[in-house]
């Protein structure tokens, strides 16, 4: 059975895409794309293209096959996600460890960092989450992740809440206009002054013969530069200030491990899965019959805080009225236009596992 939907005047200049994951929230971009490309989404009884602007009072035509086999929706963690910050064009949330950012490829049925994004722009209870093709005005934004943070590196997201602060955001974050600092446990005593910072300049690529690692590859390998300074020593242990400055996967992990100082806990690019109190206490002596867990059983890594100019700031008044006449913008956006915006500064606390292993280097092996 096809479902009519009138465009309302509060949609009118959204792009056809767009306005379908309004509509239908459980159902991913990719799939109702390709839906319209097939048409069996129609406009005025017309076929579209998915980027195809639409206008007040048009009515849209929607047919699913009854015995197609839909996409799942991603998966919500039982634990709600932590908002840091939100206002109308930005969400930045607290990402808890062991939780990738989008479904992971050979486990859908896991909990990811969408799926709790999902939950935060609509109320699930009010939807009828057994026929995902009936229309539903529950969603008031589309969630668009900014950035990603490894499965075990917890911290601030930055999420946009609207195409207008994507577009400024990713265009922020292409020209620099990002700062993100990150706090870094590694392995040994780092050969930098207190106060002191230097940029770790190494090129980096994927390692052919093992899947979703990465390498410094001078030859072939992307720019890749990381600004480091020290928050802290330890005897054997370093917290490091990390700055990345350019965007590669696994940058800081790649980098610091490559000069010799491997996170503290990291099974990839490290020597350790756990890290526990016997390995760094001298007198350490466990109870008789007791079983010593692990101070910390994740990376240790933590994204501490993001810094980014507000959308909402008065020099992209001209961007946001170019966007609202017919919902297309063409004028570019340069970093001329990031100085002069406000900035806007969001802090993630520092998460108890990786709090409770300082507190106990503190004491065992302070500097």
């Amino acid at each position: 059975m096809a479902s009519y939907i009138t465009i309302p005047p509060e949609r009118a200049g959204l792009e056809l895409d767009e306005f379908l994951c309004l509509t239908y929230p459980l159902l991913n971009k990719g799939f109702l794309r390709t839906k319209v490309r097939e048409g069996a989404i129609l406009v005025d009884g017309m076929r579209a293209s998915p980027s195809q602007r639409l206008r007040e009072f048009q009515v849209l035509v929607v047919q699913f096959d009854e015995e197609e086999v839909l996409p799942e929706a991603p998966v919500a963690p039982t634990l709600q996600i932590p908002v840091l910050f939100e206002d109308e064009h930005v969400l930045a949330v607290d990402k808890p460890s062991d939780l990738a950012a989008e479904p992971e490829r050979w486990a859908k049925a896991n909990a990811s960092l969408a799926g709790a994004l999902l939950d935060l722009a609509l109320d699930r209870s009010a939807l009828d989450a057994a026929d995902p093709t009936q229309p539903t005005a529950g969603l008031e934004f589309r969630p668009r992740l900014l950035h990603r943070l490894d499965k075990d590196t917890t911290g601030v997201v930055l999420v946009a809440k609207t195409l207008f602060a994507e577009r400024v955001l990713r265009a922020a974050f292409e020209l620099g206009a990002v700062e993100k600092r990150y706090l870094a446990l590694v392995e040994g005593d780092y050969t930098l002054e207190q106060g002191q910072t230097e940029v770790i300049d190494l090129p980096i690529g994927p390692e052919e013969k093992r899947g979703g690692r990465m390498r410094v590859d001078r030859k072939d390998g992307k720019p890749s530069q990381t600004r480091v300074g020290i928050a802290w020593r330890y005897r054997g242990y370093t917290l490091l200030e990390c700055q990345p400055l350019t965007g590669r996967t696994h940058q800081i992990r790649v980098h610091l491990s490559e000069l010799g100082f491997p996170l503290a806990v990291d099974p990839v690019y490290g020597r350790r899965r756990s890290l526990s109190l016997s390995e760094f206490k001298r007198d350490y002596r466990r109870k008789r019959g007791a079983i010593e867990h692990p101070l910390i059983e994740r990376l240790t890594l933590h994204a501490a805080n993001i810094d980014f100019p507000d959308p909402a700031s008065a020099c992209f008044a001209h961007l946001r009225e170019e966007a609202g006449a017919d919902g297309a913008q063409k004028t570019p956006i340069t970093l001329a236009d990031f100085a002069l915006a406000r900035r806007i500064r969001v802090e993630a606390p520092l998460p108890r596992d990786l709090a409770r292993v300082l507190k106990q280097l503190e004491k065992a092996r302070p500097a």
